[in-house]
């Protein structure tokens, strides 16, 4: 990590777990009165460090109770236009996450839908018809170990 001090990465471990704690919560617990740990904060954010602060949702609470991880393989033609895929798979609410590969598969995405057949619409509806695909191979998660947006600081 560059350009961190311990008291900015006590700073992010203590914002990753909770975004809501007020600069004056987070100074008390970084050891640093509320001025410098509001400039420490407000840099960290204006550089990038913190991207911006979310409410994490359960998505089983609100109704998205399948998790897929779809593998997507694109046609040569496809390849040619990853940006054209990549812009594409951004405007489909249910994908949160779409990832470039190396390897046999050019994408993975993970998507939540409200069950299978939620997802089977979504399938037929919307993903195979993106621009560029050859191939989608899906796979269902049963149950999840971990999940977190927390990161070993």
């Amino acid at each position: 990590m560059t350009d961190l001090d311990p008291y900015e990465r006590k700073i992010l471990r203590l914002l990753q777990a909770n975004a809501s704690l007020t600069t004056a919560q987070v100074a008390e617990q970084v050891g640093l009165s509320p001025s410098p740990c509001w400039r420490r904060i407000d840099r960290l954010e204006r550089e990038g460090f913190i991207k911006h602060r979310a409410a994490i949702v359960d998505r089983r609470k609100v109704g998205l109770n399948a998790q897929i991880f779809a593998q997507v393989k694109l046609n040569a033609h496809g390849r040619a236009n990853l940006d054209e895929f990549s812009a594409a798979v951004r405007e489909v609410p249910e994908v949160l996450d779409a990832y470039v590969l190396m390897g046999s598969t050019d994408f993975m995405l993970r998507i939540v839908a409200k069950d299978i057949e939620a997802y089977e619409r979504l399938f037929f509806d919307r993903l195979s018809k993106l621009p560029g695909v050859q191939e989608i191979n899906s796979t269902v998660a049963l149950s999840e170990i971990k999940s977190t947006t927390v990161l070993p600081i």
